[in-house]
């Protein structure tokens, strides 16, 4: 099996800096199975797998897999692949596109800077907020006290799409 792919440094200044990323453009179908032993071969934080393309609708199906498991959500993983799309599979500037991954639709805005994408920005789904924690142990292992942290703002859970609600 030959599966094109893309080595991306996401939140980088230069060249093999920053969050590695994996990009693998899959529209036969690899099975998922199959997906997490390439995600665990490559072996970075995230390997996402294009699955499906609507270059018209500017929408792209997405999963995202670290060694281990598959995620609903992550934001390097979707930044870098956005700016994996528009370089590779649109090869032109957009002002936005869609990623359609587990967690939902996220959309990603292209700034531009002498024609080459600058900053790109993403529109998380709305928090979902979770479980409240004591204080105490958070403080501890900031190496504060529990009064440290102001009552008004919990030790909480809240999710935009990578934990379960």
């Amino acid at each position: 099996m030959s599966l094109p792919f893309h080595m991306v440094d996401v939140f980088a200044e230069a060249k093999l800096q920053g969050n590695q990323l994996a990009v693998v453009r899959d529209e036969r179908g690899v099975p998922s199975e199959q997906m997490q032993r390439i995600a665990k071969e490559i072996n970075f934080s995230e390997t996402t797998f294009i699955t499906a393309v609507d270059p018209e609708k500017l929408i792209f199906k997405v999963r995202i897999f670290t060694p281990e498991s598959e995620l609903p959500f992550a934001g390097h993983p979707t930044l870098g692949t956005a700016y994996v799309i528009q370089q590779t599979i649109l090869r032109r500037q957009v002002e936005k596109l869609t990623l359609d991954l587990k967690a939902g639709m996220i959309q990603v805005t292209f700034t531009y800077r002498g024609g080459e994408p600058d900053i790109l920005w993403m529109r998380q789904l709305n928090p979902v907020f979770g479980a409240v924690h004591e204080p105490g142990p958070v403080a501890e292992f900031l190496g504060l006290k529990a009064g440290d942290i102001d009552p008004e703002y919990p030790v909480q859970e809240v999710s935009t799409g990578s934990l379960s609600s």
